[in-house]
């Protein structure tokens, strides 16, 4: 199999020996290269293999200007048909869908009462966006609603209406790939506000209902061969909380059975996900950690209502993140590989032939990590992506196992020389816990050179997690090739690094969550890495919060702090934020610790807080309370961002507005450039 690819090989190594010369060089990417619209992104193929749906980005706008585009797969040379966004819907997202259609996810700005409708409800006017799901064809000759027929408002009231165009009434939940023409959609009942889960034709637009969700039951698995609702989840209130059940369906039958061994209390927060179906066997494909720290891939026999004794697939390190099943009439269901939760997220591939496809790959791009997505069921035709953390990430075809066409890299003007090693790294918290993280440094740095300045650059969440290869945000690669050191510590509290280190940081908001940080800022002055000297903590959302706890934190060993889009008032949080109910009830119960905006007398070094004015998951008062707490205690500069949402993505404007203003900052208030 592997000489298929000496062809492949040949040709991905010439046009890559212009980049693998020494990494000594050190000029900053300049803030234009990215802040940039990405040149292409959401990139798919349609599940029957005939089409490719991308979003192009027009180069040098400050809005957000994109266009969908569509290749004809038995076609490309013609190159894709493109439609640009509209005045003011700018789209967002695409997806190719079969029976040649395309899916496409847009938004605007929209300003009003949101009275009652999702995130930042309050009374009064509030800068949001309104979204909206698309369907068009492949020649993007028509644009409807989404899945919107047949939809019924009569006796809605105007406020309701709102509400739905807000939050949106349908979304699309399982593509079927055997079927030539049907998806499975859910849609918002307009009078009881629960979703109803639908068989759709995308030729016909006709419907077929499958399920009708309560306010504590929601379908879980989807047979992919038909859509029929395998799994349930109910979510049950107990004398000791709130439990969370699965239900499997009874074969035969429309009745559906708790089973207890895959039902746990919803305060523990363990993993308990029915990923699939062993048509062959009758067992279910189950992500859990109720056996390990870490997730494992477990069967489950419905029929005994027990598990295997021993794990399908287990790692000794990385939790396992996904079974990879296949799609194609000719692997339909078979499981071809699994993914792990290490720095890269890697999916190790049990297939023989995807695993020598994806060898011969790494072999053509060294260095850079190898996503495989979708394929034709020959495999003939291959959508893959390539990345590392000194190359964005670019969408490929490989087509015949030979030839690669390179459908666009999303962003340009980055020259791989300018950034330097990623690598996945352990410390020792002050009690003990070993705390993961990922260290980036500058473009040839040794320590002979002598330490750095560094940024400590915890992430958001703080339920998530950091992953390498190419940073998307761009403040990583902005500041390393201006000579920092970054550490992304995965502190307590991090998910899907097991159960120890994400619960260990209940209720330690700005306490032994922070600890971790300082502990990694000090780790790297041992290792001879940072200059103690000049430390900075930099973070946005959580990470935002994470900077403003050491502002006013004592004995900081940072010289200042960059706060984007924080919350800073631990009050005023509680429960009242997300538009998911049973995460503000799990999640809220966990946000305890030290409060910032109690402790602005505290304040001790720079801050730079900015936030976006469109911002509805940490609004501007959580950084504008903040900032007038603490100025006239330290310098400290307050920016509200026009138009910035709280999420990518972003305007090429707020980019470059808030790269200038963090290197402004760093330079001439904090005094810790290189």
């Amino acid at each position: 199999m592997r000489n298929r690819f000496k062809n492949l090989l040949a040709i991905a190594t010439a046009s890559l020996l212009a980049t693998v010369n020494s990494a000594s060089a050190r000029d900053p990417i300049s803030i234009e290269a990215l802040s940039s619209m990405p040149k292409i992104q959401s990139v798919s193929m349609s599940s029957d293999g005939k089409n490719i749906v991308a979003l192009v980005g027009k180069q040098g706008a400050e809005e957000y200007e994109t266009s969908l585009a569509t290749w004809k797969l038995d076609n490309l040379e013609a190159g894709p048909t493109i439609t640009a966004s509209g005045d003011r819907m700018r789209f967002i997202a695409a997806s190719a869908l079969k029976a040649d259609r395309v899916f496409v996810f847009a938004r605007q700005e929209w300003t009003g009462a949101l009275q009652g409708c999702g995130e930042g409800n309050s009374t009064g006017s509030t800068k949001t966006f309104v979204s909206k799901a698309y369907l068009t064809d492949t020649k993007h000759s028509e644009f409807s609603e989404a899945f919107a027929a047949g939809t019924r408002t009569a006796g809605v009231s105007a406020q309701t209406e709102r509400c739905l165009e807000l939050a949106g009434t349908a979304s699309l939940v399982n593509g079927l790939p055997l079927d030539p023409t049907k998806v499975i959609v859910s849609r918002l009942n307009p009078l009881t506000f629960q979703e109803n889960y639908y068989r759709y034709d995308l030729a016909t637009d006709k419907t077929e209902l499958l399920f009708r969700a309560s306010g504590r039951d929601a379908p879980g698995l989807l047979n992919p061969r038909n859509g029929e609702v395998l799994t349930t989840t109910t979510i049950e209130p107990t004398a000791d909380g709130l439990e969370q059940q699965i239900k499997i369906r009874k074969a035969g039958t429309d009745e559906f059975v708790v089973h207890p061994a895959l039902s746990r209390k919803i305060k523990d927060r363990y993993t308990m996900a029915v990923v699939g179906l062993d048509e062959a066997t009758g067992k279910y494909y189950v992500l859990t950690d109720a056996f390990s720290d870490l997730v494992q891939a477990r069967m489950y026999d419905p029929a005994t209502s027990k598990f295997d004794d021993e794990p399908l697939l287990a790692h000794p390190k990385y939790s396992i993140a996904n079974i990879v099943l296949g799609s194609r009439p000719s692997d339909f269901n078979k499981v071809l590989g699994f993914t792990i939760a290490n720095m890269n997220g890697d999916t190790i591939w049990i297939d023989p032939q995807l695993a020598a496809i994806h060898e011969g790959l790494k072999q053509a791009f060294p260095g850079q990590q190898i996503s495989i997505g979708s394929m034709t069921d020959d495999r003939n035709k291959i959508l893959f992506t390539t990345e590392s953390p000194r190359h964005p990430v670019a969408y490929r075809l490989l087509v015949d196992g030979n030839k690669v066409s390179t459908l666009g890299v999303t962003r340009d003007g980055i020259d791989p020389n300018d950034i330097g090693e990623q690598k996945w790294v352990t410390y020792k918290a002050r009690d003990g816990l070993e705390i993961p993280a990922i260290l980036d440094l500058p473009a040839g740095w040794t320590k002979a050179d002598g330490p750095l300045p560094t940024v400590i650059h915890p992430h958001g969440g703080p339920w998530s997690r950091d992953f390498g290869g190419w940073d998307a945000s761009g403040w990583v690669p902005f500041l390393t090739s201006r000579g920092y050191a970054v550490l992304r510590p995965q502190y307590r509290g991090t998910s899907g690094l097991g159960r120890k280190l994400w619960t260990s940081g209940d209720g330690e908001w700005g306490q032994k969550m922070q600890d971790d940080k300082d502990d990694g800022a000090a780790w790297l002055v041992q290792e001879g890495i940072a200059d103690p000297k000049r430390m900075v903590m930099f973070g946005y959302s959580y990470g935002g919060f994470a900077a403003a706890a050491a502002v006013v934190r004592p004995n900081s060993p940072y010289r200042c702090a960059i706060s984007g889009a924080p919350v800073t008032d631990l009050g005023r949080l509680g429960t009242s934020w997300s538009d998911n109910r049973l995460q503000r009830i799990v999640q809220g119960d966990t946000v305890k610790g030290m409060d910032p905006i109690q402790n602005t007398d505290k304040a001790n070094i720079p801050v730079l807080l900015y936030v976006g004015d469109r911002d509805v998951r940490t609004p501007a008062f959580h950084a504008r309370d903040f900032y007038n707490g603490v100025k006239g205690k330290v310098d400290a500069e307050f920016h509200l961002i026009p138009d910035m949402p709280h999420s990518m993505p972003w305007y090429p404007r707020h980019m470059s507005v808030t790269l200038r203003l963090m290197e402004d900052f760093l330079k001439n208030k904090c005094g810790t450039s290189a």
